[in-house]
């Protein structure tokens, strides 16, 4: 993927800009994780979003300042359109999926799809199953997730909890952190940004009891 000039210290209040599209199906908690990671408050009763949503959140990376713009996306069909035309000036797509529901989770590989097909090459993805306070309700198990993060090549798998502030800032830290490590390649060329496997080593992370904190593959 290209990354625009802006995206290394294009203006002297961050180093970094990073633009990050978080997508799923409707009622998986996108906009609640995108609301606490902007303030760090939960609001049980959230409106469905219509279009785009956009928020803004500095992170300190290692001494670099990281703007993050995270658009939160409708997941309803009839706002694809729109949301589609956002894909492509991305850096990195984050895809939500509610473990107490197994539709989804299935949806997931259309997801994929939609980012190959309107993202920029290279848009680096990860996978978010979004409500793990609801562990007694789980439907989706964390071994599924990692094999089919492992079978799409993606970054990582995260389980997050917006309500009980589970992993949050961790999904945009990791995000933020790999996006400087490619964003640092580009300098030496494209063939060495190109280069970069994205399934190495995928971090993969859990929460619940009686589960792994995390597993590497």
């Amino acid at each position: 993927m290209q990354f625009s000039s802006s995206a290394w210290a294009a203006d002297e209040n961050f180093d970094y800009l990073f633009k990050i599209i978080l997508i799923g199906d409707s009622n998986v908690g996108k906009t609640c994780v995108v609301q606490h990671f902007k303030s760090g408050v939960y609001t049980e009763t959230q409106q469905n979003t219509i279009g785009v949503d956009f928020t803004v959140r500095s992170l300190d990376i290692d001494g670099k300042k990281v703007k993050m713009q995270v658009w939160d996306t409708a997941g309803q069909e009839r706002f694809r359109t729109i949301t589609q035309s956002y894909y492509r000036s991305a850096h990195a797509a984050i895809i939500a999926y509610d473990l107490t529901r197994w539709s989804t989770f299935e949806s997931i590989p259309h997801w994929i799809h939609e980012i190959e097909k309107y993202g920029a090459a290279n848009v680096v993805i990860m996978l978010i199953g979004n409500k793990c306070d609801l562990w007694e309700k789980r439907h989706v198990l964390f071994e599924d997730a990692c094999t089919l993060a492992e079978k799409y090549g993606l970054l990582a798998v995260l389980e997050t909890s917006a309500k009980e502030s589970k992993n949050i800032d961790e999904v945009f830290v990791l995000m933020a952190k790999e996006l400087i490590a490619r964003n640092s390649l580009h300098h030496y060329g494209e063939s060495a940004l190109n280069s970069l496997p994205l399934d190495s080593s995928p971090v993969l992370m859990a929460q619940g009891p009686s589960e792994k904190t995390h597993c590497t593959c």
